[in-house]
């Protein structure tokens, strides 16, 4: 692949984006922003679909060891265990998206506290009609895109509220800047691991995850569908083993991506290991993605920065432009 080959399949130069995440994530996370302190919080729901529902899935992986109960909403309903000590955070990248209108209007029916985050459109317009804190963070390129972006401004904003380290969100940028060094479109090498795994990623991907990595695993899921266009599969390693490995014995042209954590639970990592024999015992092709060492935030990130980015190699070398989801725009358009 050649820097050209970019230029002219990606038509909206998506790749320049991600060439500039670390850089967008320290600013974003270094901004003056007005930020939002609630007290009495026992519970934080994040509503929001598709690239905005990453952000939701992140911050939830961050928080699974924390003593605060945390809900994502992906769809029109609220838990019915919102209450008064409730947070609940609505994110819309592109400010429209119907089903995050609607649980901000469920919202106001409950005695929750809310925030809005958007690039404007339905959602500021609403929390401004109906005195919801709002913060407008503008959207880059798309919504996929605009990862990095919105989540380090979210972390910024709620500073007060999430219990996450601030060396933790350093260190992430400054891993961030080495996983760059490695995957960028400057450097169209063997030893670009997006790019390697890209080279692996063209049929159908059966994604399997250990439960800390879910979050990464989801969004690699999604990026696959709206970059390269392909269909794609998750499912957790100890759950497949008692159902997903079945498929496995008929041929297939699914292909297997196995992601791994640095410290995943000894018997996850048994059941990876019991998983790899099979697959190798049967013929089956597999690749393996590992996450780096640190902290979760920098964990799940630096995976969403690797995968995301080899989808969009993915796309090039299928001779696909990754930016337009016709069928995504075909869908709202009916609604």
């Amino acid at each position: 692949m050649k820097i050209s080959d970019l230029e002219k399949i990606d038509s909206r130069f998506m790749f320049k984006i991600y060439d500039k995440w670390p850089q967008i994530s320290k600013e974003s996370y270094e901004k003056k922003f007005e930020k939002l302190d609630v007290t009495d919080i026992d519970h934080i729901v994040f509503a929001g679909m598709g690239g905005s529902g990453s952000i939701g899935d992140t911050i939830k992986a961050i928080l699974s060891k924390e003593d605060i109960h945390v809900s994502t909403v992906k769809g029109y309903s609220l838990p019915k265990t919102v209450d008064s000590k409730t947070l609940v955070i609505a994110t819309s990248v592109s400010g429209n998206t119907s089903e995050t209108v609607e649980i901000l209007k469920n919202v106001t029916k409950t005695e929750a506290k809310v925030a809005g985050f958007s690039s404007g459109g339905l959602v500021e317009k609403f929390c401004k009609d109906n005195n919801i804190f709002f913060q407008n963070i503008p959207m880059i390129h798309s919504p996929r895109a605009s990862y990095a972006s919105f989540l380090f401004s979210i972390l910024n904003i709620l500073e007060y509220i999430l219990p996450i380290k601030q060396v933790d969100v350093t260190d992430t940028i400054n891993t961030l800047e080495k996983t760059r060094k490695n995957i960028f479109s400057e450097n169209l090498t063997d030893q670009n691991m997006a790019l390697d795994l890209a080279k692996f990623t063209d049929n159908i991907i059966f994604i399997c995850y250990p439960a800390g990595l879910q979050a990464g695993a989801i969004r690699y899921k999604n990026s696959l569908q709206e970059n390269s266009k392909i269909h794609a599969m998750i499912e957790d390693v100890i759950e497949s083993s008692h159902n997903g490995i079945v498929s496995w014995e008929k041929k297939s042209t699914v292909k297997p991506v196995l992601i791994q954590g640095q410290d995943d639970h000894m018997k996850t990592t048994e059941r990876f290991n019991i998983l790899k024999e099979f697959f190798e015992l049967n013929h089956i092709n597999y690749k393996i993605v590992n996450s780096i060492e640190g902290n979760i935030l920098s964990k799940i990130t630096n995976l969403v920065y690797l995968l995301d980015y080899s989808t969009i190699y993915a796309s090039v070398l299928s001779n696909t432009d990754p930016s337009p989801v016709n069928s995504i725009d075909f869908i709202k358009k009916k609604l």
